[in-house]
């Protein structure tokens, strides 16, 4: 492992551009990035994580300025990479791939009575301004723009709003 000096003169070096100071500063703190990014990504992020920090370190090395905040900037790249990692695995759901299928089935299963009965009680549980644009939109048939119209509100609000109701009446089924 290099001393204090040494890295810092490689971190200097690496400022200026130099492909081999910057190579040199990535193998030297690259144990460094490791042993932190076990304490916060999953297990299996780790190599991903100190990868792709290393990668932003190399690009952005120029921009440091000062060498002694880099050990600093080293590990907030490596917890932000943690972090975006552990969204991304949220992100996706591969067993959820199959949800509509899977939800078809689930309200197809109900007789009529029990299916009517819970979407009333899915459509009584919606706050008053979700309520209202189903109401128009699935009841009274009116058009999106009709419904802007009517209710002095953007389209773009209404889209929102009445796509965000049906999200809740449909979680409000299937739970």
């Amino acid at each position: 492992m290099a001393s204090g000096t040494d890295r810092t003169g490689l971190i200097h070096a690496a400022q200026t551009g130099d492909p081999a100071a910057i190579a040199s500063l990535l193998a030297v703190c690259q144990a460094d990035a490791r042993r932190y990014a076990w304490r916060h990504c999953q297990a299996s992020d780790v190599d991903d994580a100190v990868q792709e920090s290393l990668l932003v370190i190399a690009r952005k090395v120029r921009g440091l300025k000062a060498a002694a905040a880099f050990s600093s900037w080293l590990f907030t790249v490596i917890r932000r990479e943690c972090l975006r990692l552990q969204r991304a695995m949220f992100r996706h759901d591969p067993l959820d791939d199959d949800g509509d299928e899977v939800a078809e089935r689930q309200l197809a299963s109900r007789s009529d009575a029990a299916l009517r009965l819970d979407l009333t009680h899915a459509l009584e549980s919606l706050p008053a301004h979700y309520l209202e644009v189903v109401l128009l939109r699935d009841f009274e048939e009116l058009t999106i723009a009709e419904i802007a119209e009517r209710l002095g509100e953007p389209a773009g609000a209404v889209k929102s709003r009445l796509h965000r109701a049906r999200s809740l009446v449909r979680e409000y089924l299937l739970a």
